[in-house]
């Protein structure tokens, strides 16, 4: 298998072929779980795409913004990995050592190694936040700092925001209003109330995958004592209020297009509800007791699925977006 494809594979799945050595690039993919960051993109794209329109646009400052976000998202990931590890949860026989391999239990990294690859990301994302603060203003640190909270309180002391319910609220608000809005307003400077309300129904989406992750943890999770809200309301509940939230995302973009805030061509994103439709069908049943062949996520299940709605949905929902900045119509 040449490079590039080992490239391709560690970004769709976060993992490489039985056998494989990780080259330095691919390594680094599987240390900041990379294959998630198209959820960052498309927050940053809507965020961006819905200020085409105002003529405010300034695509310079976009681009930084997107690349901060992608940085805090890939720092966000090593940081949940160190703490997990440092607080006993994250073990060779938990969820998260099987599914792909950890950056520290499989030798990829040693803690010190993370540790000074978290701390040299940061730095890098603080001194685009400094030169966005300076084009921007004091909103730009609000958006940020509020962030960086989020993401190192997620599983760090004395929050545990994960351990106690509220990992997946934080999630929605990070990619949803946070994300979307903060990327707005680097991109034109003014912050408009309906874009909060046109940053809701991506980060409805993905909540959703958090929801399928910590279902597919339920047991392991319950073994410890981390209380997600799968773990809270139980699995069968939960798998409903998966389904309630896939639901929400496209009754959300109708009614955004329906009062004039999304324009028509929004409802491209629609183009995904036979994906939509398959994979409620996977959150209406058990897992199976075994992975299919060649499947490369196991033991988890339901995120999976989950997450390729979730890229497909973005990607349609940015195109919508576009067609939208180039041909504007509105309800």
């Amino acid at each position: 298998m040449s490079v590039l494809a080992n490239w391709l594979e560690a970004m769709q799945t976060t993992n490489l072929p039985e056998g494989v050595t990780p080259d330095p690039v691919s390594r680094w993919l599987l240390i900041t779980r990379a294959s998630v960051l198209p959820m960052t993109f498309f927050s940053a794209a809507i965020g961006g795409l819905l200020a085409i329109p105002s003529g405010q646009a300034h695509l310079g400052l976009w681009s930084l913004c997107v690349i901060g976000l992608l940085l805090a998202h890939a720092a966000n990931n090593m940081i949940n990995d160190y703490f997990d590890l440092e607080g006993g949860v994250d073990t060779p026989d938990y969820a998260r050592a099987q599914y792909a391999p950890h950056p520290i239990l499989s030798g990829m990294i040693s803690k010190r190694g993370l540790v000074s690859a978290i701390l040299a990301v940061n730095v890098v994302d603080i001194a685009i936040a400094l030169y966005l603060t300076a084009e921007r203003g004091w909103m730009v640190p609000a958006f940020a700092i509020t962030g960086l909270a989020i993401s190192v309180f997620y599983v760090a002391p004395p929050l545990k925001l994960k351990h106690r319910g509220l990992g997946e609220p934080s999630v929605f608000v990070v990619w949803g209003p946070l994300m979307v809005a903060g990327t707005y307003f680097v991109t034109t400077g003014v912050l408009p109330f309906w874009v909060w309300t046109a940053s809701l129904p991506y980060g409805l989406l993905v909540m959703t995958v958090l929801f399928g992750k910590h279902i597919d943890k339920f047991d392991s999770d319950s073994a410890k004592n981390i209380h997600t809200l799968p773990v809270i309301l139980g699995k069968d509940l939960s798998r409903r209020v998966a389904q309630a939230l896939i639901v929400g995302f496209y009754l959300s973009i109708l009614g955004l297009v329906a009062t004039g805030i999304y324009g028509v061509w929004t409802l491209l994103v629609f183009l995904s509800i036979p994906r939509a439709v398959q994979v409620m069908g996977v959150f209406s049943k058990p897992p199976p007791d075994a992975p299919p062949e060649n499947y490369p996520v196991w033991p988890l299940w339901y995120v999976a699925t989950a997450f390729v709605l979730t890229r497909q949905a973005g990607l349609f929902f940015a195109l919508g977006l576009v067609a939208n900045a180039i041909w504007p119509y509105s309800i």
